[in-house]
């Protein structure tokens, strides 16, 4: 049986509480819900901008994947926790955007949003993804 593996990478933020970038067993992985934070200073960025926000943390979450060894491609579902319902149709266009331009299958991941409260006010998005890949962890 696999073991589990922390995922770790300079080029996601520092997990801020008790908990790891990312999980691997096997070929499953789990990122933890990533946000728009800057990964070298930990800043929270683009405040009030719901689109750069949703830009910088699918970035967090392929640096994640990458360290696992994983790609768009291996995504089965991204959820995604939105503050505010009026700002779903931007978020929207931001996402399609950046995960169309990853995924090279045609196959998009399964996708849920959710609309809720986040752990900081400057938050508008957080998002984290579960994939399978067959490749090792980089």
């Amino acid at each position: 049986m696999s073991q589990r593996i922390a995922i770790s990478t300079t080029n996601a933020p520092a997990p801020a509480h008790t908990f790891s970038q990312g999980v691997r067993k096997g070929p499953f992985v789990q990122v933890s819900g990533q946000g728009p934070v800057h990964p070298e200073t930990n800043e929270y960025l683009f405040p009030g901008d719901v689109a750069a926000q949703t830009t910088r943390t699918l970035q967090n979450v392929e640096a994640i994947l990458a360290a696992a060894g994983a790609t768009f491609d291996d995504v089965m579902m991204l959820r995604v926790y939105l503050t505010k319902r009026e700002d779903f149709p931007i978020m929207n266009d931001a996402y399609g955007e950046f995960v169309s331009a990853r995924v090279t299958s045609g196959v998009l991941p399964a996708r849920t949003t959710v609309f809720t409260g986040l752990p900081r006010e400057e938050m508008l998005v957080e998002i984290d993804a579960i994939a399978l890949t067959d490749a090792p962890a980089v």
